[in-house]
């Protein structure tokens, strides 16, 4: 499962999605965190329809989207994803 992080520099909401995401991760080993700044990578924040940052996408392993927040996600919604994605 993969937990994709689109953010932006100076973004408040992007670094507690980070840690919502740690946590995430650490609570649900299998899952991968990526994380992309949209100034740096353009092109794939344009791919996955990027409008606001912080932006989460929850994908399954061949990379199906089971969910996406705009904004800060809470755990309970991370892992909520997480559980329709493995």
């Amino acid at each position: 499962m993969k937990l994709t992080l689109y953010t932006s520099a100076f973004c408040e909401p992007c670094m507690q999605t980070r840690a919502v995401l740690a946590e995430a991760s650490r609570l649900v080993p299998a899952a991968t965190v990526t994380e992309f700044d949209v100034a740096r990578n353009m092109e794939q924040a344009e791919a996955d329809r990027i409008r606001v940052t912080p932006t989460v996408i929850v994908s399954t392993a061949d990379g199906a989207e089971v969910f996406r927040a705009e904004g800060v996600p809470t755990l309970g919604q991370v892992l909520a994803a997480a559980a329709k994605a493995v």
